[in-house]
């Protein structure tokens, strides 16, 4: 089992961030604030309060280069937080949405940053020195519904989206005077904004989430509310595609911690373990969280497929009824919704060693690979 520190920070977490020393946290306790937590001496000290939003913040990154923290809120409207001094200090984004912002993620280079919304746009926002202020140009007319996650490609041009249209969209978000030309995408079409839509995914028949790209970026994975997790390679005019079905409830986000292993985190409190052989084949792994599996069962199962064994008057394992494995019991790291997964990954570090988990249950669980 992977080693685990847990802090109970709030009684709900919505979404979380670390700053670029890893020694302080930040997460919006599912409000219009967002607090800030220092490590100092094995314990954890709220040192700042972040008041500017009027609605509930659903989401929050904080750049690993420049130390700024961006926050998107459902009262449509984003800031960027630069740290002066002792204080943090808000800057307006212009959005022009009219609706809910859902979701932002700052680009690999910090020079721009992705917000999905509620009005059926993704926003590109990036930094007009000389009226001080962020602006934004809009994708508009791509997304039939909510856009629930956005993902930048490590070349900082190609972002792709999950909407709760059930579709995953891979757009190009070259800005002329923000972006260079020796981006090196591969793609055509890398020079018209939010026009060129590079691929549409129909994959999934129901709500899409928690888009992520691997490290190389050849590879994109999102997950499905109807317990599916999606790969596709050779992103452009011919993907190749799988998914992997699984009989436990569905996920909210996924983390690349290497090529060919994939982190899912969501409705089921536990993180699930993908990979892929040397094939390329995916195929569900493990359970992250040892301590909730049955002790007498070394199978993967479901409550759904223990139920569906009692229906037809036989177990899983073709005993009777009677004689049901119990499901696994709850009382793990997490005890609620796991909403958000956050990599903790040190400049040269091939892959992900440590990434903190936050959710439903106001906890933030950080996870050692290593041990």
């Amino acid at each position: 089992m992977a080693a685990v520190s847990i802090h109970q920070f709030a009684p709900c977490i919505t979404c979380h961030a670390w700053s670029p020393d890893y020694t302080m946290v930040a997460f919006c306790p599912n409000n219009n604030e967002v607090h800030i937590y220092r490590s100092l001496h094995d314990k954890w000290e709220r040192v700042h309060v972040l008041q500017k939003h009027d609605q509930i913040i659903s989401g929050i990154d904080w750049s690993a280069r420049s130390n700024k923290i961006v926050t998107v809120s459902h009262d449509r409207n984003s800031y960027v937080w630069n740290q002066e001094a002792s204080e943090w200090v808000p800057t307006l984004v212009i959005l022009r949405l009219n609706r809910a912002a859902l979701c932002v993620q700052w680009s690999p280079k910090e020079n721009k940053f992705a917000v999905g919304s509620g009005a059926k746009t993704v926003c590109i926002c990036y930094y007009e020195q000389e009226n001080n202020w962020w602006v934004s140009k809009l994708i508009r007319k791509k997304h039939n519904s909510s856009v629930t996650s956005v993902a930048w490609h490590p070349n900082n041009i190609l972002l792709a989206t999950t909407s709760t249209d059930g579709k995953c969209r891979v757009f190009s978000t070259f800005i002329k005077g923000v972006d260079s030309r020796d981006s090196g995408t591969g793609h055509p079409g890398d020079s018209k904004f939010g026009e060129q839509q590079i691929v549409q995914l129909d994959l999934s028949f129901s709500w899409a989430f928690g888009v992520k790209w691997s490290p190389s970026g050849n590879t994109l994975a999102y997950s499905g509310h109807n317990s599916m997790i999606y790969f596709v390679d050779d992103i452009g005019p011919s993907p190749s595609a799988q998914n992997v079905a699984f009989h436990d409830l569905p996920l909210r986000d996924v983390l690349f911690v290497s090529e060919r292993m994939v982190i899912g985190v969501g409705f089921d409190c536990n993180p699930m373990v993908f990979t892929a052989d040397e094939r390329g084949i995916w195929s569900f792994f493990r359970f992250l969280d040892e301590r909730k599996m049955a002790p007498s069962s070394s199978k993967y199962g479901s409550q759904f497929s223990e139920a569906f064994g009692k229906f037809y008057g036989q177990s899983k394992h073709g005993v009777s009824n009677e004689a049901v494995e119990p499901s696994r019991p709850r009382g793990g790291a997490h005890e609620n919704c796991i909403t958000c997964i956050v990599p903790l990954k040190q400049a040269g570090d091939g892959m992900v060693k440590r990434f903190s988990t936050s959710g439903l249950d106001g906890k933030v669980v950080i996870w050692d690979l290593e041990n």
